[in-house]
């Protein structure tokens, strides 16, 4: 496979298109967090025991790891637009199969196929870089990347209204609806990125991905019910570390990877990844502790005693203070780089769980714990896509952001088994009920707060900010004829419309053989475009313009010190059926 252009022409991206696709992702969410209100009613729900109800929410959480890398390959080799709706089409069946059932097993088949709605975020961050213009890309994925933290901070009021004051199945339903909803307004408003990554799928890489993931997420999420000890959790830990290993040798050796694995050891990748995994334990602690003490009975001295409804009310600041420090980040993220907001966000998350030591003793306390967490996570989460993006090549945006929302997965899972086993250790026994202590609460927190300082340090080693290649032209026509003439190695020429007349701002962007970007341009007034290359060899140019069709031009350079002259003719824009 050599093309990296579609048979379709490149849409415009309206102003709704931002929106659009943060309404995804806050779908996703809201799916992800549907069953916190009830999590200690599914056994009786369900009719089956704890250990067994637990799977419901295991197993979300194992199929969205396995999709989330999964369907950005996909996405940049197929196409974004279309595996996002996709995974949100495969979220609907899920629901509605949950929706109609009461049977443990149809439920875990329900909410597994839910999962795979987690793809939507990196594939909505690789629409958005491949659309939008540079000014305002910062704060869209900001918007896209905090979604989660919002959907989930407005799904937990409103689902717990609807569990006290109706059957629980009607959640399924809504999730269905909002999941609908999301997909018309894509295909009404999203158009198809032009971008493509060159080569075919990997699937045994994705076999082998898939099945490595299972068997280190399955154990850190069941391993206090087996006994973290036990042969069954340490057994599938060290077939994770021989299944992960080999298919990393296997991934070196395929030409074109599920994962590029010299791409994520770079170090702005690997750092931004690791510290990913630190801010998703850090967001998930307060997300299990803070319901859980504001719903305690004061009885016990220390619970505060509120409905389900108001505990949902009161954390949920927690999301919606992570969307609005979207535009705040992409202020400071202007002016200072993805990498200064990413250590203001982590020490900002560290003085909300510092301050939550001593707040916990009144329901308002729980407030500005949420609203303080929320800004920093907010910040966080928000830097995370942009250290990615400026650090890959756009063939492989959406894979690279799909292994980074999956590191937030891990760090997720991870929180939800310490904290779980944290918990349920320091837990007092109350007429055979396990009642959670203020102790553990504590504990839970410096856990968060050791988390934070783990991100914070791996945030100090990231490589200092890398101004992506600037995507604008000169407005100086002369200025862009000496950058041409002095370009020795590389191509050279102009971008012309179907009636021969120049083409301004048409974006050219240079693939080599393996998919990868190695150079991108705008070009001048006069068309012109100057691109140089890192070496000899088979490239393919790839031109778009508004009004103007896409166009993918094989081309060879020698790599020797000789310009190519190349000229790109757009052919007209057509209109889809």
């Amino acid at each position: 496979m050599t093309q990296t252009t579609t048979d379709r022409p490149a849409g415009r991206a309206s102003g709704a298109v931002v929106p659009v696709l943060a309404f995804a992702g806050i779908v996703v969410a809201v799916m992800q967090t549907l069953l916190v209100p009830v999590i200690k009613d599914l056994p009786q729900l369900l009719d089956t025991a704890p250990s067994d109800a637990t799977w419901v929410l295991t197993s979300t959480l194992l199929s969205g790891a396995v999709a989330t890398p999964i369907m950005g390959r996909l996405g940049d080799l197929y196409g974004k637009r279309r595996m996002l709706i996709t995974s949100l089409a495969v979220m609907v069946v899920g629901a509605l199969v949950s929706a109609l059932t009461s049977d443990l097993l149809l439920m875990i088949t329900g909410r597994t196929l839910q999962g795979f709605a987690m793809g939507a975020i990196p594939l909505g961050i690789g629409l958005m870089r491949d659309m939008l213009p540079r000014e305002r890309l910062g704060s869209a994925m900001a918007l896209m990347s905090s979604s989660i933290g919002v959907g989930g901070g407005l799904a937990l009021p409103a689902a717990a209204l609807v569990a006290q004051h109706s059957d629980w199945h009607v959640l399924f339903y809504g999730a269905a609806g909002l999941g609908v909803l999301a997909i018309a307004l894509t295909l009404l408003v999203v158009p198809e990125s032009p971008m493509r990554a060159q080569g075919s799928f990997d699937l045994p890489g994705a076999v082998g991905l898939s099945t490595g993931l299972v068997l280190f997420l399955l154990p850190i999420t069941k391993g206090s019910d087996w006994g973290w000890a036990s042969g069954t959790t340490l057994g599938l830990f060290a077939a994770a570390a021989v299944v992960l290993l080999l298919w990393g040798v296997m991934e070196l050796r395929v030409k074109a990877p599920l994962v590029d694995l010299r791409t994520t050891a770079r170090p702005a990748v690997l750092f931004t990844n690791l510290a990913s995994i630190m801010v998703g334990v850090s967001f998930y602690v307060v997300s299990l502790v803070l319901p859980q003490l504001l719903q305690l009975p004061k009885s016990t001295g220390y619970g505060l005693g509120q409905s389900m409804v108001v505990a949902g009310l009161l954390v949920a600041p927690l999301g919606l203070t992570m969307m609005f420090t979207a535009p705040v980040y992409a202020r400071l993220s202007a002016k200072y780089g993805p990498k200064v907001t990413l250590i203001l966000g982590l020490l900002i998350i560290a003085v909300g769980y510092g301050a939550g030591l001593g707040l916990m003793s009144a329901p308002w306390q729980s407030l500005v714990i949420s609203v303080l967490l929320g800004a920093g996570i907010g910040l966080a989460y928000s830097s995370l896509p942009a250290l990615i993006v400026g650090a890959v090549p756009a063939s492989e945006t959406g894979a690279a952001n799909g292994l980074n929302t999956l590191m937030r997965s891990i760090g997720t899972s991870v929180s939800s088994a310490v904290i779980g086993m944290v918990l349920a250790d320091t837990a007092n026994n109350v007429g055979g009920v396990e009642i959670p202590t203020m102790h553990g609460f504590r504990v839970s927190f410096l856990i968060a707060t050791a988390a934070v300082a783990i991100g914070l340090l791996l945030a100090l080693f990231l490589p200092k900010a890398n101004r992506a290649p600037q995507l604008r032209a000169s407005s100086e026509e002369d200025g862009n004829l000496e950058r041409a003439e002095a370009v020795l190695r590389g191509f050279r020429g102009r971008v012309l419309g179907a009636d021969g007349s120049p083409v301004a701002r048409a974006r050219v962007t240079l693939i080599d053989r393996h998919g990868r970007q190695a150079g991108a341009t705008l070009s001048a007034e006069d068309g012109a475009y100057t691109l140089t290359v890192p070496g000899g060899g088979a490239y393919v140019l790839a031109a778009r313009a508004t009004g103007h069709g896409p166009l993918a031009s094989s081309a060879t350079h020698a790599g020797d010190e000789r310009p190519v002259d190349l000229d790109l003719c757009l052919p007209g824009e057509t209109i889809s059926a």
